[in-house]
């Protein structure tokens, strides 16, 4: 490791904002590319390198070794893709399900039609909610991430923090009745 990196990640850790954007600047084209090498898709890539990053700002002060910055880094980057992973094959089951129950027939090359078409509808939906609603959203429903851990990170009340799911997953499940989800699947 060299002295200007050693510097930046002892400056970041005592809560200089600088140090860290030269971080973010020097570390998010890897990051990119390992979020996109595992979930290929540029959109949840970009997704999860802002996450990762808020991810390591928030807790940074936690990191033992200035050391294994890059490895720490890159297992927040592993965890946060992982997790994409796991929820990807919850959704499928669900749009699945969902069509098995709407169609009341077999899954065939025309319902994987619909079941991306429900993607990009679940995506776009997302994507039409504030920025605090989708950060809620993705901090309890992607990331798993409890109540408490995610008041933590917003630094702010606990009964804040569900009262914004809750008005989250209400626009969300609007979002979709909008885009055509009469049955209010989600």
């Amino acid at each position: 490791m060299d002295q200007e990196l050693y510097d930046l990640i002892t400056r970041a850790k005592q809560g200089d904002k600088r140090a860290f954007e030269s971080l973010v600047n020097r570390y998010k084209r890897n990051v990119y590319y390992q979020a996109y090498g595992m979930l290929n898709d540029v959109m949840e890539a970009e997704d999860v390198l802002q996450e990762a990053f808020i991810k390591a700002y928030f807790s940074l002060k936690e990191l033992d070794s200035i050391y294994a910055f890059t490895s720490w880094l890159s297992r927040i980057v592993y965890h946060l893709c992982y997790d994409r992973l796991q929820k990807r094959k919850k959704v499928k089951t669900i749009v699945i399900d969902w069509l098995d129950k709407r169609n009341k027939q077999p899954i065939d090359s025309d319902s994987l039609i619909e079941q991306k078409q429900l993607q990009i509808d679940l995506h776009q939906a997302m994507q039409s909610l504030s920025s605090e609603h989708r950060a809620v959203l993705l901090l309890r429903e992607i990331q798993g991430l409890s109540y408490k851990e995610i008041a933590k990170i917003m630094r702010v009340p606990e009964g804040t923090v569900k009262s914004r799911i809750h008005a989250a997953r209400l626009a969300l499940r609007n979002a979709l009745k909008k885009r055509g989800d009469q049955d209010g699947a989600y």
